[in-house]
């Protein structure tokens, strides 16, 4: 191999962390590295956190019409019923943010998807539903659906697909979140 070659091949394996080919199942590969941020530390983006394909915070009260409808299919789009990865804004909506899992309850006409987010938090009140442990959270432990805050999620913008929510779980989510905000929960 040429020294040229062996150049090119080492920027290339620092570009993308050595990972050429190696993504795993049902994970998307990494996203290379960018420029140095303000602060000279390298910064790694997520999907979902820039651009147009970017997750954002909705108003559920503005969304006029939406149908939830229990559809989960590996087949590595967001459906709803299912927990996907992607970036997650943090309240304060000042560009920081964390890949959070979150629930899909629907699919809007144009092809992105409404979810909810989850926590391990043990939360209590009108602004939770538990809805036990699964396979989206490494450890099992359980899990909260958030309903304060509704997610618009580009199929694009998700890092990876984590499993389905059993049936029950999706329909005490769903059934509080069409009592809230007046959507339609057809419970399929």
């Amino acid at each position: 191999m040429s020294s040229l070659s062996k150049l090119f091949s080492s920027a290339v394996d620092a570009l993308f962390g050595g990972n050429r080919g190696r993504a795993g199942r049902n994970q998307a590969p990494r996203a290379p590295k960018v420029a140095p941020t303000v602060t000279g530390q390298e910064h790694e983006f997520s999907p979902g956190q820039t651009g147009p394909d970017a997750t954002v915070e909705v108003d559920p009260h503005d969304i006029a019409t939406i149908s939830m409808t229990y559809s989960p299919e590996t087949d590595g789009a967001p459906d709803p019923g299912e927990v996907v990865w992607t970036w997650v804004p943090f309240e304060e909506n000042d560009g920081r943010g964390k890949d959070r899992p979150v629930l899909v309850v629907a699919t809007e006409r144009s092809g992105t998807v409404l979810g909810v987010q989850l926590t391990s938090k043990q939360h209590d009140g009108a602004d939770f539903v538990a809805v036990g442990a699964g396979g989206w959270d490494s450890e099992r432990r359980p899990s909260w659906a958030n309903l304060d805050r509704v997610i618009r999620i580009h199929p694009t913008g998700m890092r990876r697909e984590a499993t389905a929510m059993p049936h029950k779980a999706f329909a005490a989510v769903t059934d509080r979140l069409a009592r809230r905000y007046g959507w339609t929960s057809t419970g399929a």
